[in-house]
């Protein structure tokens, strides 16, 4: 994995969370974050992409099979977490993770079932962060012809600033993440169009496992 140098894009201190707690049940194959994606672990190739694209630390938050996803996955240079309590949702993995992550820091969210995410896309993201903001991706609808923000579907990764953090934390419950938060701010989040570098989709369902290849 590679060196972040410290500080993101611009100078941001940013810590990436990477939410890899899923049984993966709906796919049959084990914890996602084992997912096999381009000859490694796809928990490694995330985590990867946010060491590269310019977090200064990335935070793994692990749940079922965490310790076969440890003795199987390289993680150097991440703060690997165990969460006792993955099987309440996302949400409990979000708050390990903001609680893990330096107080000052900005926070970016990766789902560790996404295989599109790529450097860029987390450089993209932290370059046009504003103080005070949430910056999300977003992606273009396969049913859109719309050039226009209207057509783009908001997904993941996502920036917190640090000013937002615990704003957001106090929203998070269950398995909705920053869901509520976003929903009830949106004059507080930012879409970012990072439709060049994928479609932004989840390995979900068995008819989703192409994305892996």
């Amino acid at each position: 994995m590679g060196d972040s140098g410290g500080t993101g894009s611009a100078g941001m201190r940013t810590t990436g969370v990477v939410l890899a707690a899923g049984a993966g049940t709906r796919l049959g194959l084990g914890p996602k974050a084992l997912l096999p994606f381009r000859g490694r672990p796809l928990v490694e190739a995330v985590a990867g992409a946010l060491l590269d694209g310019g977090c200064r630390d990335v935070v793994v938050v692990l749940g079922a099979g965490a310790a076969e996803v440890e003795a199987s996955a390289r993680l150097d240079g991440c703060h690997v977490l165990a969460n006792p309590e993955w099987e309440s949702g996302m949400g409990s993995s979000f708050l390990l993770g903001d609680h893990a992550a330096d107080a000052a820091d900005h926070l970016l969210i990766a789902l560790v079932d996404q295989p599109g995410l790529t450097p860029a896309t987390v450089q993209r993201l932290l370059a046009r962060h504003q103080p005070g903001r949430i910056t999300a991706a977003a992606y273009r609808r396969r049913d859109s012809n719309d050039d226009s923000c209207a057509g783009l579907r908001r997904g993941h990764p996502l920036v917190i600033d640090a000013s937002l953090r615990g704003a957001v934390c106090a929203t998070v419950t269950g398995d909705a993440g920053a869901r509520s938060f976003l929903r009830a701010h949106p004059d507080l989040v930012d879409d970012v169009d990072c439709s060049d570098q994928s479609t932004g989709e989840d390995v979900d369902t068995p008819d989703q496992l192409g994305l892996l290849r």
